[in-house]
């Protein structure tokens, strides 16, 4: 039995007034998710540990069965892994966002929806002014970059921007959490200040202002920690021989790079709602002829919550179900080697709130052969009802894996 997990980050939600107290779930049209819960089994999933942010870091890690007390390490050190970053065992890794400001405000975590060419030029724009022996930026993707700090302290109170849009963001800025780990704050703090002075200056801001657009005005550090501690998940599960991820997020590839699991790259792969979905598809359908396990992870919801953008974030849950989910379901009905899919969020992104919550997701596991459920649709209500009732963490993977 091959296994394939397809999630859809941040797509489960909270009822919304607009829909009739509907979550998006319930309202979306999704016709392959609800075929795959009324033919499979549906339940829910804790996936945040107790004492834990509400974090795609968090809650992906802990899907794929690992105990986030052992391995935590924060974004920073997963995202240096998915760039070939090799961090050094005196490295701290933190994510660095490029955001948007504005009257002492954070507008938007994305710096507008900041295209990976135009961050590439700003990181290297601030490694020009502001890097060091200490201290240097690394590339990644659109908003998404790295800040390694030579000899940090990880004991920090970072905020993560995406969960405060609209506040003030003086009140964020970094703080220590030991008194050893304040002149790491100081310096993190210092660096986002200064951002803030050069940005501005900067063609891409310049041409933007002029515009009238937002610009990628501020750094905003978050989120860092040492190389973590990981076994693979052929180590963890034996059941597995060979295994892949697909994802346009360096944080997803980077948990698959710890997991050991091969990074499969898509073209046209964006982490929003324009991602190729089909591509993403034929790579997941090509992957499984080969590999045990594959984990396909679409970001387009989890972006589309933050923004508030109830249109959006409904038209991603209906591209997942028709442009990725449906042409691997019907692929893999004329195979002779049975398959076992399995579809979830990690987390809930709700378009009213536009911030991660930490409440169990729905999940549907599909088979050939799997004594069905009275469960008829897919979505944060109906599988209150569902077979496998409320999992946690490790739970998930371990009744997947014992689906031989």
């Amino acid at each position: 039995m091959k296994h394939i997990v397809i999630l859809g980050d941040g797509m489960a939600d909270l009822p919304v007034e607009r829909l009739g107290g509907k979550t998006l779930l319930q309202y979306a049209r999704k016709p392959m998710m609800d075929q795959l819960a009324r033919e499979g089994r549906t339940g829910r999933l804790i996936t945040i540990p107790e004492g834990f942010p509400p974090g795609s870091e968090v809650a992906n890690t802990a899907i794929l069965g690992y105990d986030l007390n052992e391995v935590y390490e924060g974004r920073g050190p997963l995202e240096a892994a998915s760039i070939g970053y090799e961090m050094a065992d005196d490295d701290l890794a933190l994510r660095c966002n490029i955001i948007t400001l504005g009257d002492g405000r954070i507008v938007t975590h994305n710096g507008g929806n900041l295209e990976t060419t135009d961050g590439d030029a700003l990181i290297s724009y601030l490694n020009e002014h502001l890097s060091n022996e200490r201290v240097r930026f690394i590339t990644g993707i659109q908003y998404r970059h790295l800040l390694i700090i030579k000899g940090g302290n990880k004991h920090l109170v970072c905020a993560p921007p995406h969960d405060h849009p609209d506040d003030e963001w003086r009140p964020l800025m970094v703080k220590a959490e030991t008194p050893e780990a304040q002149a790491t704050a100081d310096l993190l703090n210092d660096l986002i200040l200064r951002s803030q002075e050069l940005l501005p200056k900067h063609p891409y801001n310049i041409e933007r202002a002029r515009k009238g657009l937002r610009q990628a005005n501020s750094i905003w550090p978050w989120s860092g920690g040492y190389r973590p501690k990981m076994q693979t998940l052929m180590q963890q599960f034996p059941e597995i021989k060979s295994g892949s991820v697909i994802s346009a997020v360096d944080l997803i590839r980077g948990i698959g790079h710890y997991a050991g699991l091969r990074i499969i790259e898509v073209e046209g792969a964006t982490g929003l709602a324009d991602t190729n979905y089909e591509g993403k598809a034929m790579a997941a359908i090509d992957a499984l002829k080969h590999d045990d396990f594959v984990f396909v992870h679409v970001e387009a919801s989890d972006e589309a919550g933050h923004d508030g953008d109830l249109e959006l974030k409904l038209k991603t849950i209906e591209y997942l179900d028709q442009r990725l989910i449906a042409p691997i379901y019907r692929e893999v009905q004329t195979w002779g080697e049975p398959v076992c899919m399995a579809v979830l969020p990690d987390h809930l992104t709700p378009v009213e709130k536009r911030i991660h919550v930490g409440q169990p997701v729905p999940f549907l596991i599909w088979h050939w052969g799997i004594e069905p459920d009275h469960v008829q649709h897919y979505d944060e209500v109906a599988c209150v009802s569902g077979g496998y009732g409320l999992l946690r963490l490790r739970q998930f993977m371990e009744t997947l894996m014992s689906i031989h």
